[in-house]
């Protein structure tokens, strides 16, 4: 019997996993709600994932079971900690040993690039038609990620920017000092929190900024955006050139390499980790970070577990030589792209896609965002209520599913909640208020194949260069003779690649 895909779709993947479409419809009559169901538990798809893990625990088992439950599906995540998490996905791109879905980081997305085009990735632009709300996803977004104008991934939705600056409030009381709004108050902050015993314990014992070793995630890119730093990319005489030729670049490094040299940071942050970054600020050693400000929750959760008198605040308006600024990135996090190694049929790629369908469905999308009702939170008027006294137990049980979650931001089915954690809803309204000040990269949606082909080699002559010149080991004549070697490696074409696309843009 055929079976009509488009118009049956919900009904059918909420009812059969789509390896047994072509078996007949008995099944889909017996299975409950999901991709499967009981009357086929042995012969449930397996749904094997690669995906970041962003906070201490797992997702509960029970937790696991309950999505299980509902999709039909059995799971199979590979939760990797966020830290290493580059270095896994590359290896396991290398070793060609995916899983049949793994995300890729958008910083990451330009190292897959040439297996997506020697056709390691399924291209499931052509699918997403076929699914309730799969087909409803972002146009906009999925042409971001987009290669040669084909789909090959599901993406995780997020600001254009969440970059600012966590700070213990407490220590700013105890010195006296109000909240940096300029970047030489901000300086001033860390050299306080470095000098004037914050803490109160008698002891040089606290140093102003924790770093690590990440110039992109970690405090550089933010503090270069803050300077006046295009992102990435910026734009001089109708021509694309690289953000470390202009000199708020070279601003930033200096004013790396004065707290680097003032021992106003931890001084092996070019080695440092970020859980080793995170510690530094749980256990009260540090007192500034500068990243993603929805961390700020979970370090604050952390450190009052050491410290019940730690707070924390957030700012995100810095004012540098050029106003307000901050870098962007597109409005995806990163992307699950699906192997052909591990998929090897159509059948086993609408499984997959049924599977992250299922997901974005009322029932499983709040479970995963928010946990089980009664438990991890309250309904009240048709939102959802995170009462503070289950705030930990998100962290530990729930939260590490965000990273599950495919569009959420522009899904209707994610309940809003009513009332959140104070700083988990001051970061979101810092990051809503970055919008009006963000620095986009106007490379996005321009092709260089050099960029493509040669971006981590030429990459890496850059960071080393950056890293040695905030560290004392190179000087300005010395960046500066890399910055060409750079563009004799490569680097000059890329430019007239990005310049010739631009223009023709336009």
């Amino acid at each position: 019997m055929a079976l009509d895909l488009e118009k049956g779709w919900r009904r059918i993947v909420r009812s059969v996993p789509a390896c047994l479409l072509l078996l007949g419809l008995c099944a889909a009559c017996a299975a409950p709600k999901g991709i499967g169901g009981d009357a086929v538990e042995n012969d449930r798809p397996v749904i094997s994932i690669m995906a970041p893990l962003h906070f201490p625990h797992a997702p509960s088992a029970e937790l696991n079971a309950r999505i299980e439950e509902l999709t039909g599906a059995k799971l199979d995540v590979n939760w990797v900690p966020d830290g290493i998490y580059t270095d896994k996905m590359n290896t396991a791109l290398s070793t060609n040993s995916l899983k049949k879905a793994t995300f890729v980081k958008h910083t990451d997305y330009i190292f897959v690039k040439n297996a997506i085009r020697s056709g390691s990735f399924w291209e499931i632009g052509p699918y997403l038609e076929r699914f309730p709300n799969l087909k409803h996803l972002d146009a906009d977004i999925l042409g971001q990620s987009a290669i040669d104008g084909r789909v090959y991934g599901l993406y995780t939705e997020r600001p254009s920017s969440r970059q600012g600056v966590i700070i213990r409030e407490d220590w700013l009381e105890a010195l006296g000092l109000a909240k940096p709004g300029t970047t030489e108050e901000l300086y001033e902050v860390i050299r306080q929190f470095t000098v004037s015993d914050p803490d109160g314990n008698g002891r040089h014992d606290t140093i102003g900024l924790a770093d690590r070793n990440d110039l992109v995630f970690g405090a550089f890119k933010t503090l270069s955006s803050y300077f006046g730093s295009p992102n990435n990319w910026g734009i001089a005489d109708d021509r694309i050139v690289p953000e470390f030729e202009l000199k708020p670049y070279m601003d930033t490094m200096n004013f790396m390499k004065r707290l680097y040299g003032e021992k106003l940071m931890n001084t092996d942050f070019a080695v440092t980790s970020k859980e080793m970054q995170r510690d530094l600020m749980i256990r009260g050693a540090a007192g500034v970070y500068i990243g993603s400000m929805t961390d700020v929750q979970r370090l604050a959760d952390e450190a009052k577990q050491l410290d019940p008198s730690a707070r924390f605040t957030l700012a995100n308006r810095i004012e540098g030589p050029e106003g307000y600024r901050v870098w962007s990135i597109p409005n995806y996090n990163g992307l699950y792209l699906f192997s052909k190694k591990a998929i090897r049929t159509e059948e086993e790629l609408l499984e997959m896609l049924a599977f992250f369908d299922r997901t974005m469905d009322k029932d499983v999308a709040n479970l995963m965002r928010y946990g089980i009702e009664g438990k991890h939170y309250r309904l009240s008027g048709g939102q959802v209520v995170l009462p503070e006294e289950t705030s930990q137990l998100r962290v530990t049980e729930v939260n590490a599913l965000y990273s599950l979650m495919i569009a959420d931001l522009g899904n209707p089915n994610v309940l809003q909640a009513a009332k959140k954690e104070t700083l988990w809803e001051l970061a979101e309204q810092l990051s809503a208020d970055n919008e009006k000040f963000i620095v986009k990269d106007p490379t996005i949606g321009l092709e260089s194949m050099t960029y493509d082909e040669k971006s981590m080699e030429l990459y890496k002559i850059v960071s080393d260069a950056t890293y040695r010149y905030m560290l004392g080991q190179i000087d300005e004549a010395g960046f500066y003779a890399e910055v060409d070697r750079w563009k004799r490696s490569g680097g000059s074409l890329m430019m007239s690649e990005y310049t010739e696309a631009y223009l023709a843009k336009d």
